[in-house]
């Protein structure tokens, strides 16, 4: 199984708590006015990876966590769900993952919601201009929500989270 890559960052700390091995895939559909990575629009962008290649790069990564971000990852749902599965069932890593789809959009499709299992911390909705706050920690503009799929959020709370939503 194949996913297209625009990009992999290692070891950075924009894209949620802690170090992380961030995956930013090829096209997303939003189109997002000011979006920060209009280049990952292009369905065609990047190159073809297959999830072993990811997965090896993810696990020497030893210390950190990691990102689905984009683009959209539920664009190409099937590959990502394939690659965060094997990630929670071959390391004890996290996977936050962002997405322009909300919460709600993502469970009324029967192919997204497959991804949600294998998901820790699932960022939501779109990033609206007109909303846009530089002060929001992981998420630009207050419509997106933090949510926690399977654990509670930690003691040192981010705002905009929001309380545990049990999919496993």
């Amino acid at each position: 199984m194949k996913i297209r890559v625009l990009d992999i960052l290692q070891q950075t700390m924009a894209d949620g708590p802690g170090f992380r091995t961030a995956i930013y895939c090829a096209g997303c559909n939003h189109a997002c006015k000011g979006c920060h990575n209009p280049q990952s629009w292009d369905f065609k962008a990047g190159k073809w990876m297959e999830v072993e290649e990811l997965l090896d790069i993810i696990k020497a990564d030893e210390m950190s966590n990691v990102a689905f971000s984009g683009g959209d990852p539920f664009y190409q749902v099937d590959g990502f769900t394939e690659l965060a599965r094997r990630i929670k069932e071959e390391t004890d890593k996290d996977i936050w993952c962002w997405t322009g789809f909300t919460l709600e959009e993502i469970q009324e499709s029967e192919s997204m919601s497959r991804m949600l299992p294998w998901l820790d911390v699932l960022v939501d909705g779109p990033f609206i201009l007109e909303q846009r706050d530089t002060d929001l920690l992981f998420r630009g503009s207050p419509n997106q929500r933090i949510i926690y799929l399977h654990s509670k959020p930690p003691k040192d709370d981010i705002p905009g989270t929001v309380p545990l939503m049990p999919f496993r």
